[in-house]
């Protein structure tokens, strides 16, 4: 689960991370008041959707001259003016695909004179076993084009979990980041914050991109992004609140409320697989035939009629779906089963692509003769690089 960055950054406030003072508004009515709240003279008006890259985006409606997503403001009067050009509109980043994101939340927050710009980040680094933490001299970044054109500029400091951040951690992050004075004794104290944070809070990942050193020489988190571990979220009812669904996909919020693991994707090829793994293969060989999925959908291996159900509602209600694909492998998963929630979803919505189903593993043949008896117009497919080409094929005509 994903939250804005204002919320973010209340989170690591509270926790006494180095945070400008700021205030979230949701109309354009409310950006004076806002902006007096703060000390000014400089204000930054931010534009909160969950994307990144929104300083150099554009609004569509405002044209090719547009000002970004993130601007600086000189006077109250500048916040108003920028929230009303803001609020409502549609803003285009590199993350958001060209059909943008509409801005509903804006965030007014006290400038800061910027000395340099660094990079830091905490995930779950998955061949030590541990946290770590990310960090790069080249803030403000795409982190990837930095680990593509200059990956020594990147450097991975992994915490053992019994000690925590240690005075070697920290000196090691501080020399990385080229941190010295009170900047380093700020790093310091910022590393075992924002490392507590993390794990007491089950995140998944914590980005600052820009970690900013101010010309006081003082640290600052400028930014933030936050995302937690969705299978963790029963401890933290606080953090749920936070969510904020009109940024979310309607269908993976459907999908959510069925526990399925949904995605949606560009393409035109729906998918219902049971099993990641298999999922990810599924995907590859579509594209491997020249087409694209248009969605990743796992159902588990424990799904039942209603599950495998919604699932296939689910993908036909994506106006994109060309044609779908059903590969199952039934291990735990039984074929009966996946045939069943077919035929029913089938019957109630109606069927107007290409459906090709291939099963294979537990009730393999009663799963067939539920589907053959069905009266439906199924192509069966007798294993994976069969189903791909028929399902392509069905779909180009």
């Amino acid at each position: 689960m994903n939250i804005h960055e204002y919320q973010a950054k209340q989170i690591l406030k509270g926790y006494g991370a180095p945070v400008a003072d700021g205030v979230p508004i949701f109309k354009a009515g409310e950006a004076e008041a806002a902006a007096k709240r703060l000390p000014g003279p400089l204000y930054v008006v931010k534009s909160q959707i969950h994307a990144g890259g929104r300083g150099k985006g554009k609004f569509k409606e405002l044209g090719a001259d547009a000002k970004g997503g993130v601007r600086l403001a000189k006077s109250v009067e500048d916040v108003v003016a920028n929230a009303n050009e803001m609020l409502g509109h549609t803003l285009v980043t590199k993350q958001t695909g060209p059909a943008g994101k509409q801005v509903n939340r804006l965030y007014i927050e006290d400038g800061a004179d910027i000395d340099r710009e660094l990079y830091l980040s905490l995930l779950v680094d998955r061949t030590v076993g541990r946290v770590a933490f990310v960090v790069s001299t080249e803030g403000g970044m795409d982190i990837e084009t930095v680990a593509h054109d200059t990956p020594e500029k990147i450097v991975t400091v992994a915490i053992n979990p019994e000690a925590g951040v240690t005075a070697a951690d920290a000196k090691k992050l501080n020399g990385a980041l080229k941190l010295s004075g009170d900047a380093a004794k700020d790093g310091e104290k910022l590393f075992p914050i924002l490392y507590r944070a993390f794990l007491d809070k089950d995140m998944s990942l914590l980005e600052i991109n820009p970690l900013i050193v101010m010309k006081d020489g003082r640290l600052r988190v400028l930014d933030a992004k936050v995302s937690f571990d969705n299978n963790a979220l029963f401890r933290h009812p606080d953090i749920v609140e936070l969510r904020d669904t009109t940024e979310e996909d309607a269908k993976e919020i459907e999908a959510s409320k069925y526990d399925l693991a949904y995605v949606a994707l560009d393409g035109n090829i729906g998918c219902m697989v049971n099993g990641a793994g298999l999922a990810m293969a599924t995907m590859d060989i579509i594209k491997l035939y020249g087409a694209e999925p248009a969605n990743f959908l796992d159902v588990g291996g424990g799904a039942n009629k209603e599950k495998v159900t919604a699932a296939f509602k689910i993908i036909t209600a994506d106006p994109n779906v060309k044609g779908i694909l059903v590969n199952i492998f039934g291990g735990i998963m039984r074929c009966d089963v996946i045939a069943e929630g077919v035929v029913a979803a089938v019957r109630e919505v109606g069927l107007k692509v290409p459906l090709v189903v291939r099963l294979e593993g537990t009730n393999v043949e009663l799963g067939k003769k539920i589907l053959r008896e069905s009266g439906l117009d199924v192509v069966p497919a007798d294993d994976l690089d069969d189903a791909a080409r028929k399902i392509v094929k069905g779909v180009k005509g």
